[in-house]
């Protein structure tokens, strides 16, 4: 069984998880692997967001934690269900303290939107339309 864990450092680890947790995308926290300097975000099965205070997380690297006022240094996509989705969460988003980033992408057969979370990471959401049915 594969997992994937993305690391992510934050300023705030309880900013970041009511943030995370006012969304209503239905993420979780795995509390056995959460402290104080880290908050252990369940997205789905297998897949987890380790918010780690910027202090604790320099302790993984060779270097410096990226600036995200002067760059991006991750863009993470997460599906959503519906178009409806994706614009109340980015209301949402907005209105915990993310910031807007690039305008909504509506392609027709896919729609999306992008924000900063607090801490300056950038997400994006993103439908797709299922696919039609063989004539």
């Amino acid at each position: 069984m594969r997992m994937i864990f993305v690391n992510l450092p934050v300023k705030d680890v309880a900013r970041s998880k009511a943030f995370f947790s006012g969304l209503g995308l239905g993420f979780s926290f795995n509390d056995e692997y959460s402290d104080e300097s880290t908050a252990c975000m369940v997205i789905e099965q297998n897949i987890y967001v380790m918010l780690m205070h910027e202090d604790r997380f320099k302790g993984f690297l060779k270097g410096e934690v990226s600036d995200t006022s002067k760059g991006t240094e991750v863009l993470t996509c997460l599906s959503v269900s519906s178009r409806k989705d994706v614009d109340d969460t980015l209301a949402k988003a907005l209105e915990l303290g993310g910031k807007p980033w690039l305008p909504i992408m509506d392609y027709g057969f896919m729609y999306g939107c992008s924000f900063q979370d607090p801490d300056g990471h950038v997400w994006e959401l993103s439908y797709m339309e299922p696919q039609a049915p063989p004539a």
